[in-house]
């Protein structure tokens, strides 16, 4: 357990990592309960309360998720922006990501949107639960074709991801026989599809299912789609694999050995369920006093709106946030999106508009800021970002920068205009600087 310091700078770092950053005083509130508090409030929260004005949609409307374009990112960015549980958001957009479902296959935000509750109500909850409810949820079986699996016909698509990314790892203690087997095992959901409609009625049906004897990891039986799950859950690989990946969340290097073999005991020992699992690694050294995490683009965009009280007022995020390399709804591929590409040369323009984005309706006017020396400015820029954490090396680039842009400004009306756009200007490169883009 971490035993250094807990004060602002510390809790700061414990809600960008498990939650959206903190609003202008969460941090300070937060460290006046110490480690053992502070973790304690976001693992057990209480019922939810969205704080703040309902989103809307570019036109002042409210938002229509199920249906519009854009909608589903925007109504989920909201979630994230006026929560009161920031841990359960950020475990389903955890969650999210490790059962990456997109829309792309899916053709329904309906049916996408009922997914994203599946996982908020399973946030830290059990693992084995959330497992078996997402393997019969509707996304997920048109996503990975389980409603066209039959006896005659066993699709592979679920019983290859079941093991390879969901619950043991890629080539870890299964074989090609094994995908077979367990893709009879889980054979038996159907629903049906109605022009103009879609996918409708998902349920089980025991005619179509493989109901044979199969051989999945070395055992023999009549297993079916629960059994499917169950397999994987007890396979010796099991809790190594989601320990490690659990981690690799929160903490951005690997956990050492004896931190995973404690936490797979953790995590066997407390019957698979999440939340214990959440409470070691937010207390651990490694997340306190290791490297800087690069935040995920929408963690970026909601810690902004929350800090600044603005809201969601457009749907327009979902192409902003895309273009920095996430979009609700629609990772890249089965295996989620590529932490390694947050920060290229592509995503970081996208980062870059969307803080202009988010600044530009708190914009300071020409002659609305009294003039003021370049680290005073500097000072005013942090606290109108809720005074994040930054580097000796920011903080004396933008001290240069403000006084360099302040130079020639020799009469007072042009240093009481200039001194405005210098301190959107220095609010723009914080929010945009390496230090606010990592945690």
């Amino acid at each position: 357990m971490y035993r250094g310091p807990f004060g602002r700078r510390q809790a700061e770092r414990l809600l960008w990592r498990a939650g959206f950053g903190p609003r202008k005083g969460e941090a300070e509130a937060l460290a006046r309960l110490g480690l053992d508090g502070a973790v304690q409030a976001l693992t057990r929260p209480g019922p939810e309360r969205l704080v703040g004005p309902p989103p809307r949609d570019r036109r002042g409307n409210s938002l229509a998720p199920t249906d519009a374009s854009g909608h589903d990112h925007a109504w989920w960015l909201d979630r994230m922006v006026r929560t009161s549980r920031p841990l359960v958001e950020r475990m389903t957009l955890v969650w999210h990501d490790w059962f990456a479902t997109s829309n792309v296959g899916v053709g329904s935000q309906r049916f996408m949107l009922a997914q994203n509750g599946l996982l908020r109500r399973h946030a830290l909850g059990s693992f084995e639960s959330l497992l078996l409810e997402l393997t019969r949820d509707p996304a997920m079986l048109v996503w990975l074709s389980g409603n066209r699996s039959e006896e005659t016909a066993p699709n592979e698509n679920y019983a290859r991801e079941l093991m390879e990314l969901f619950t043991l790892g890629a080539g870890k203690g299964y074989t090609e026989r094994d995908v077979r087997e367990q893709a009879r095992a889980l054979t038996g959901w159907r629903s049906d599809f109605r022009q103009g409609v879609g996918w409708v009625d998902f349920r089980y049906d025991p005619a179509r299912h493989d109901a044979g004897f199969k051989r999945v990891f070395g055992r023999r039986g009549r297993f079916d789609w629960k059994d499917a799950c169950r397999l994987c859950l007890e396979h010796p690989a099991h809790p190594e694999f989601l320990v490690r990946k659990l981690w690799s969340y929160f903490v951005p290097e690997p956990p050492a050995g004896d931190t995973r073999r404690g936490l797979e005991r953790l995590y066997r020992a407390g019957g698979r369920r999440i939340r214990p699992l959440l409470e070691a690694i937010l207390r651990h050294p490694a997340l306190h006093e290791g490297p800087r995490m690069t935040k995920p683009p929408v963690v970026v965009t909601a810690g902004l709106l929350r800090t600044l009280g603005t809201g969601v007022r457009t749907e327009a995020w979902a192409e902003r946030d895309a273009l920095s390399g996430q979009r609700l709804f629609y990772p890249p591929s089965v295996a989620g999106w590529d932490e390694e590409a947050w920060l290229d040369t592509a995503t970081f323009r996208g980062r870059w508009n969307g803080v202009a984005a988010a600044l530009a309706p708190r914009i300071s006017r020409p002659g609305a800021s009294e003039p003021v020396q370049a680290p005073a400015l500097v000072r005013r820029a942090r606290a109108f970002l809720g005074d994040p954490t930054l580097t000796s090396a920011t903080t004396g680039a933008l001290t240069r920068f403000a006084a360099r842009a302040l130079a020639d400004a020799d009469t007072p009306a042009r240093r009481r205009a200039r001194t405005a756009s210098v301190e959107n200007a220095l609010r723009l490169l914080i929010a945009a600087s390496p230090d606010f883009q990592t945690c």
